[in-house]
């Protein structure tokens, strides 16, 4: 069966410094497929340049989604602008044997529990029958590690997990946990704020 390498990062909040230095890794690591798991940006309206545009340099898709630092709107004028981009915030993504789907945004900011759960449902559809699946939210779960930073995670996306079991779920927003991993189930969860993961799936 054939593996899908991927690099997925997220929280890069418009530093073009680090996306030229991932675009370089993607292309030496010879990545099939780049996710940001939100918080592209800074602040709503401030679209720094090269923010996508390195990654398409180096022929990778890019999937992405919506963090708590811009709206579900940049998240789709990115993918406009850019070709080769696909917003996954409530949709889906298909390669050979692999699903991706995802909900954006953050609880307290621009999302409720409803709506995560409403998105991953409606992006999993699709691909529910793929034999791997990887999951991507911007929020963590509930339950793990992060919560460590005082933020409560999502139930939503806990319950999405025991429901859908995916592969390996990424997420970020919570930058003192970059790195962290864990299990759910047979479920791995990787927390990628600003903190790149590559792996093979």
């Amino acid at each position: 069966m054939k593996k899908t390498k991927v690099l997925a990062i997220g929280d890069i909040h418009g530093d073009t410094g680090l996306v030229k230095r991932l675009a370089k890794k993607a292309k030496k690591e010879n990545v099939d497929l780049v996710i940001l798991s939100g918080d592209l940006t800074y602040m709503v309206d401030e679209l720094p340049k090269d923010l996508i545009g390195p990654f398409l340099k180096v022929k990778k898709p890019v999937l992405l989604l919506h963090g708590n630092h811009e709206s579900l709107a940049t998240a789709d004028f990115l993918t406009e602008m850019y070709p080769n981009t696909k917003n996954i915030h409530g949709y889906s993504f298909k390669k050979d044997n692999l699903g991706i789907f995802g909900a954006g945004g953050a609880l307290k900011f621009n999302t409720s529990e409803k709506e995560i759960l409403k998105s991953l449902e409606k992006g999993h559809l699709p691909i529910k029958d793929s034999k791997k699946k990887i999951m991507v939210t911007h929020m963590h779960v509930k339950g793990t590690k992060s919560e460590f930073s005082g933020w409560e995670g999502s139930k939503s996306i806990r319950k999405a997990i025991n429901k859908f079991k995916p592969d390996i779920v990424i997420h970020s927003h919570i930058h003192e946990a970059k790195g962290f991993e864990e299990k759910i189930g047979k479920t791995r969860v990787i927390n990628v704020a600003k903190k790149e993961k590559i792996f093979e799936i």
